[in-house]
C-alpha cells in the first residue's frame, strides 16, 4: 500500500507541475499582459510604452524564467529606477528595505502575489472565499449523496419495475438539466411573487401579512448574499438544491447499475434459496458490494462541484470561490486567477488520490493484486 501511495503521489506532483505550466502560460499571453498594462497605466499606451511598462513591472523576459519566479525556484526580479534610484521587485514589499527582502518568493514559499485590481494579498483573499464555498459544497454534498444512494438502491433492487423506471427517468432528467437552467427555474417558481409557487401562495394568503408562512413575500430568497453572514433555510435552500440536483442523477444512475448487477450475482441467488429475507439480502449482502463503484463517482464529484459553484455562486450572487474566479477572469486579475487555478488543480488531484486509495480499501481484489 505504501508503494502504491508513493507512486500515485509522484504522478500527482508531475501532473500538478504540468498543469501549472499550462495555466501560467495561458494567463500570461501577451494580449492579457497588454490589457493589464493599459488598465494599470494608460489606455492610450503605444506598443513601446506597453513593453516598457511590462518590463518595469516584472512581466518582461522569457516566459519560463517568469514561471520559475512565480513558482519560487528562481530569484525574484528586481528593477532600479534610473531617475530616482528606487528599487522595486517581486519580493520587495512596499516600505521594506530591499536588503532585507528574501531572494525567492513564490508558490513554494507561500507567496501568491498581490491582486492587480484591488492590491490585496491573494493569500488573504482566498481563504475567506474558500470557506464560503466549502459551506455551500458541504450542504450540497450532504443532500446529494444520501438522496442519490437512496434513489439508486431503490431503483436497482427491483430492476425493470415501475419504481425503477420512474426513478431512472427522474435521475436522467436531473442530470440533463444544467445548473443555470434549474437555478433560473427555481428562482421563478420559489423566489418570485409574480409567478410560480410563491405567486400562488401569495394569492392564497399563505405568504405576506398574516399568512400562514409569516411576513415573507416569497417562499425562498433568490439571492444568497445574506447567507455569507448568516445561513438560513430561507436564503440557502435554492443554491444548495440547484447544485445537488444536477450531481444526484449521475450518482443515482451509477448506484442503480451497480445494485442491479449485484442483485443478479450467484451469492444473492444462494441467499434467496436459503430463505434469507429480502431486507437482509439487500442490507447485509448486496449493499456493500454495490457501493464500491459509486464510491469513486462520489469522490470525483468534488472537482465537479468546483465547476458547479462557479455558475451557482454567480447566479445567486454568493461571493465564494467560484464568484471570485469569475471576477478574476473578467477583470484580467492575473495573480488572483493563477491562485484560483492552483486551488482547483490541488482539489482535483487530491480527490483523485483519495478515490484511488479508498477504492483499494473497498475492493479486496485490488488489494490482493
Amino acid at each position: 500500500m505504501g508503494a502504491f501511495i508513493l507512486r500515485r503521489t509522484g504522478v500527482m506532483i508531475l501532473t500538478a507541475i504540468c498543469l501549472t505550466i499550462v495555466v501560467f502560460f495561458l494567463t500570461n499571453l501577451f494580449p492579457n499582459l497588454e490589457k493589464l498594462a493599459k488598465t494599470q497605466g494608460n489606455a492610450r499606451m503605444s506598443d513601446e510604452e506597453v513593453v516598457s511598462w511590462l518590463d518595469r513591472n516584472g512581466y518582461g523576459g522569457p516566459m519560463l524564467f517568469r514561471y520559475g519566479e512565480w513558482l519560487g525556484v528562481m530569484p525574484g526580479w528586481t528593477r532600479e529606477d534610473p531617475e530616482t534610484g528606487e528599487i522595486t521587485g517581486r519580493c520587495i514589499d512596499f516600505g521594506t528595505d530591499p536588503a532585507d527582502a528574501p531572494t525567492r518568493c513564490g508558490l513554494l514559499q507561500g507567496d501568491l502575489g498581490f491582486s492587480t485590481v484591488s492590491d490585496e494579498d491573494v493569500a488573504n483573499v482566498l481563504p475567506g472565499r474558500l470557506l464560503l464555498t466549502l459551506k455551500l459544497m458541504g450542504w450540497a454534498f450532504g443532500l446529494m449523496v444520501p438522496a442519490a444512494l437512496l434513489v439508486g438502491v431503490l431503483a436497482g433492487m427491483r430492476e425493470g419495475s415501475r419504481l425503477d423506471r420512474s426513478l431512472s427517468t427522474l435521475s436522467i432528467a436531473s442530470t440533463a438539466t444544467p445548473e443555470y437552467v434549474s437555478g433560473v427555474i427555481f428562482i421563478v417558481l420559489f423566489a418570485s411573487t409574480t409567478a410560480g409557487v410563491s405567486g400562488a401562495l401569495t394569492e392564497w394568503g399563505w405568504l405576506g401579512g398574516d399568512g400562514w408562512l409569516g411576513d415573507r413575500r416569497t417562499l425562498f430568497l433568490g439571492s444568497a448574499r445574506s447567507a455569507m453572514e448568516d445561513i438560513t433555510f430561507w436564503n440557502f435552500t435554492l443554491p444548495v438544491v440547484t447544485i445537488a440536483l444536477y450531481g444526484m442523477g449521475y450518482i443515482a444512475r451509477m448506484t442503480r447499475a451497480s445494485m442491479a448487477e449485484v442483485m443478479t450475482a450467484q451469492y444473492i441467488r444462494t441467499a434467496r434459496l436459503k430463505g434469507v429475507s429480502f431486507r437482509n439480502i439487500v442490507l447485509k449482502h448486496a449493499l456493500r458490494n454495490a457501493l464500491i463503484a459509486p464510491f469513486t463517482v462520489i469522490m470525483l464529484q468534488f472537482p465537479w462541484l468546483l465547476t458547479g459553484v462557479v455558475i451557482v455562486e454567480t447566479l445567486f450572487n454568493y461571493n465564494g470561490f467560484g464568484w471570485t474566479m469569475v471576477q478574476a477572469a473578467s477583470n484580467n486579475d492575473i495573480e488572483l486567477l493563477l491562485a484560483c487555478s492552483i486551488v482547483a488543480v490541488f482539489v482535483v488531484l487530491l480527490t483523485q488520490l483519495i478515490s484511488d486509495i479508498g477504492y483499494v480499501f473497498l475492493n479486496p481484489r485490488i488489494r490482493i493484486s
